[in-house]
């Protein structure tokens, strides 16, 4: 198994690490779980780039690397609903457009061979699902464990930002995506 392989693998083991320490509802599993998502994210870059720079793209790692981002992000938008952090149907919102598009790229990829690169609007959901994780980790430990903090204002006013954002870019991915291959998808029912 080569490196980029190894950190896609590594970044799955986090996240039931990630869940553990966010549900232990301590300051220190809290602040334990924004660093186990932090360094996931970084994984999920780093990898790509191992991958691409030394010419390592297999298929399995075309297969896990997007599977790994989806679990990790599903399982942190999830938690956040228990934690009543979030509305649940924007939750659902985000979760069914990732099962679509992934079952899209699927169908496409069966009928082509080629895996469809992400666009620019899902480049920017990435980025505001990550940023929205972060901004969200951050207020939760602010609002259990900070008391009296004014900066708990300007977080949560952030943090509901990024996840706003990332649901309207979650929809314009997804819409944009089947936009343009509406035309293959036709065909292959």
């Amino acid at each position: 198994m080569n490196l980029p392989n190894k950190l896609t693998v590594l970044r799955v083991l986090m996240i039931p690490v990630f869940l553990i320490l966010l549900n232990l509802n301590s300051k220190i599993g809290v602040l334990g779980a924004l660093i186990i998502f932090i360094l996931a994210s970084i994984t999920d870059q780093l990898d790509g780039y191992i991958a691409r720079k030394y010419n390592l793209i297999t298929d399995f790692g075309k297969f896990m690397d997007p599977l790994a981002d989806k679990l990790l992000v599903v399982a942190a938008f999830i938690s956040f609903v228990d934690l009543k952090m979030v509305e649940p149907i924007l939750v659902i919102v985000i979760i069914s457009r990732e099962f679509i598009i992934t079952g899209i790229r699927l169908v496409l990829s069966t009928k082509s061979g080629e895996v469809v690169a992400a666009n620019i609007y899902g480049k920017l959901k990435t980025v505001f699902q990550i940023l929205a994780i972060i901004f969200l980790l951050i207020e939760l430990y602010l609002i259990n464990f900070v008391s009296g903090s004014s900066f708990i204002n300007i977080v949560q006013v952030i943090a509901d930002a990024t996840f706003y954002l990332c649901v309207i870019l979650t929809v314009l991915s997804g819409w944009d995506y089947i936009r343009k291959n509406i035309k293959v998808l036709k065909e292959s029912l």
